[in-house]
């Protein structure tokens, strides 16, 4: 669904979406799922035919300082009335005072890739000043987007949100070749950020329990965002003996991330919760087994082939003897191994592209134009 009026000639042409996104969306050093869902979603949109008009807005997000408030104000300020507006929610979802005036002549859609509340490591009367300012963001928003129908669900129940506005986008995949691995079995990848939401330390101890089998294990993703939580981790690495077979990369892009993908014969996500995973789609695309958890939309994303066989293990979210017991079985079973890698294989050719999550977001965006503010 495009964003023209039905017909042929003479149809009109889609209006632009003012896309307002996180500062600093592009910097390669602290890559973030919800920044690359931003950048190819906003370019597939224009690809189809959606002009996308992009405002980075600097700051701390979601608890931004009296000059970022001021940024955003300004920015949405200088949009005219009735102007389409797609606001990633980590900028957005934190400052209603700040929204909620503008919501109220512009057509605004929150898009949410993580509730704010959600994230690991907030004292209970900060969890909870973000979840209030949240839900009245959301409430004053014309259409809420989420990365996942079980994330725009949870969405919908927990702040009470009409389900007729709530809407499930989820992220596209890029083809990529199959991996070659290493010896199909001891090369493990960990794509995530070094935070504790993602679940490192539960790693650590899980691969600490497996220390007397064969394998090494990548720790790809940046450790700038809870710096005394990473430096916890390599102390915990050492302490346990395992230091020297797990390599912290840090952030990876292009063709290092690539070679990391291809050299992998498991990858492995303990996050505590998401809302989607995109590293769990990023190694099917390339016939990856995933190692998961539980934590929110984790089993829905690696999904389940249509003879019921799973692309991978799930286990309950936390649990480092259940994480650990999977990595055994894993490493201990070639009949295991192939199987998981066969229905890897075969998973990834039902993964869709960004262009279909651009046609998904076309659709909310056409409706939103067309409904009232």
């Amino acid at each position: 669904m495009n964003g023209a009026a039905p017909g042929g000639p003479g149809a009109r042409s889609p209006a632009a979406v003012h896309a307002v996104l996180p500062g600093g969306i592009d910097d390669t050093a602290s890559p973030s799922g919800g920044n690359v869902y931003d950048r190819r979603l906003c370019r597939a949109l224009g690809d189809a035919g959606r002009p996308v008009v992009e405002t980075a807005v600097p700051g701390t997000w979601p608890r931004p300082d009296a000059a970022a408030r001021a940024r955003l104000a300004d920015a949405l300020a200088a949009l005219p009335d009735g102007s389409l507006v797609l606001a990633d929610g980590l900028v957005c979802c934190g400052v209603p005072e700040t929204v909620a005036e503008h919501a109220r002549r512009l057509r605004l859609t929150a898009l949410v890739h993580l509730p704010l509340a959600a994230e690991t490591g907030l004292s209970s009367r900060l969890a909870a000043d973000l979840d209030a300012r949240e839900h009245a963001t959301l409430k004053a928003c014309a259409a809420v987007v989420a990365t996942s129908a079980w994330a725009a669900r949870w969405l919908a129940d927990h702040h009470g949100l009409d389900s007729a506005r709530t809407h499930a986008v989820e992220p596209g995949t890029d083809p990529a070749p199959l991996a070659h691995g290493t010896d199909g079995a001891t090369r493990l990848l960990c794509v995530a950020s070094l935070t504790p939401r993602k679940g490192h330390e539960v790693l650590t101890e899980a691969l600490a329990a497996v220390a007397d089998l064969d394998w090494t294990c990548e720790w790809a993703g940046p450790a700038d965002r809870a710096p005394e939580y990473a430096a916890e981790l390599r102390r915990s690495l050492g302490r346990r003996g395992i230091a020297d077979r797990v390599r912290l990369s840090g952030p990876l892009g292009g063709a290092d991330l690539e070679r990391a993908y291809a050299a992998a014969d498991l990858a492995v996500l303990p996050s505590r919760w998401e809302t989607y995973g995109m590293a769990v789609t990023e190694a099917l695309a390339r016939g990856v087994p995933v190692l998961t958890t539980d934590g929110g939309a984790l089993a829905h994303t690696l999904g389940i082939l249509p003879d019921g066989t799973a692309p991978g293990v799930v286990v309950p979210a936390g649990d480092a003897p259940a994480l650990a017991g999977a990595l055994r079985d894993w490493l201990g079973s070639a009949s295991l191994r192939e199987r998981l890698r066969g229905a890897a294989q075969r998973r990834r050719s039902a993964l869709e592209p960004w262009t279909a999550a651009a046609a998904r977001m076309e659709a909310v965006l056409h409706r939103v134009e067309g409904g009232p503010r």
